[in-house]
């Protein structure tokens, strides 16, 4: 069960740190990212039925993510369409076309094929493979984001008027962000089909709103605004997320729950960090205020 938790929380975590580029780091709400995961998963069990190496196959899953995001982005910077609506006019289109891709079929089984996992004996090789792979993954977004264009894109969600007054194209910006968020999040896709040995066009319902999940309850657990302590967040908040879900699934019996529910349960999550975070803003908030206030008199009695 432990070992479930933690391969499903760094699969997943790949994909949370896509949505942590696009919704943290780009202030933009991408919904492509619901028509992304499977298509990642659809590629690869497309490459995969038609004896194309598996590592090579996991590149072009990401690269036809990455392929997404660009149709979200021109959606989005040449019709002047809205992030939400572009994100689910992508996600809606994309349905139709990762069934295209399986040869219109809505799931294919992987079990008969050899993938990435096959040679592991047991599921703690995965976990072992999986850390390695995601550690390398999270250096490599540190390092990235310490880099000019990273700060940028940083920039870029935070005052976008600040950019252009740099003379940097904030569509370009942008348009980088989204499409290696969908990148990463085919990425997820792909690694999930090889874990469930099925790929299917329905697998993604859902995803974008437990990575908004993961990533809150990760800033939850760990207040920091240092770039690679908030990666390390997304994955944190991931594999909590992937516990709470395993839990909920085992032992949810008992207050009558079943997996039906689960959605119900990340929606909750969700509002109540929403709340929390909200309550610790508006507290700091008030104490700066007052802070404020008293300096304030305290200047003005000196004056006096």
């Amino acid at each position: 069960m432990i070992s479930s938790i933690i391969i499903e929380g760094l699969i997943y975590g790949i994909m949370v740190l896509g949505v942590f580029a696009t919704y943290r780091v780009l202030n933009f709400c991408d919904m492509t990212v619901d028509g992304s995961f499977p298509m990642g998963a659809c590629v690869l069990a497309a490459c995969l039925t038609h004896g194309i190496n598996p590592v090579v196959a996991l590149f072009i899953a990401f690269g036809c993510g990455v392929l997404a995001g660009l149709v979200t982005t021109l959606i989005y910077t040449k019709l002047k369409i809205p992030d939400l609506l572009a994100g689910i006019l992508t996600m809606t289109m994309l349905y139709s076309i990762n069934l295209r891709i399986m040869s219109n079929k809505a799931n294919i089984s992987l079990l008969r094929v050899t993938t990435i996992f096959s040679g592991l004996e047991s599921e703690w090789g995965i976990v072992i493979f999986l850390l390695i792979f995601v550690a390398v993954l999270k250096l490599l977004l540190d390092v990235f984001y310490n880099t000019d264009l990273g700060l940028t894109m940083g920039a870029l969600g935070s005052n976008p008027q600040l950019i252009v007054s740099q003379g940097v194209n904030p569509n370009i910006v942008r348009g980088i962000g989204i499409c290696f968020g969908n990148g990463m999040a085919a990425l997820a896709g792909a690694f999930a089909a090889m874990y469930n040995g099925f790929a299917d066009v329905g697998m993604g319902t859902g995803v974008v709103v437990s990575g908004l999940a993961s990533l809150m309850l990760g800033e939850f657990v760990l207040k920091s605004n240092k770039i690679g302590l908030q990666t390390f967040r997304v994955l944190i908040g991931s594999i909590i997320y992937r516990a709470l879900m395993m839990l909920a699934r085992s032992y949810g019996y008992i207050i009558h729950m079943t997996p039906n529910d689960l959605k119900l349960v990340t929606g909750v999550l969700i509002i109540i960090c929403l709340i929390v975070s909200r309550t610790k803003a508006g507290e700091k908030f008030k104490e700066w205020k007052l802070n404020r206030k008293n300096t304030k008199s305290e200047s003005q009695g000196g004056r006096k």
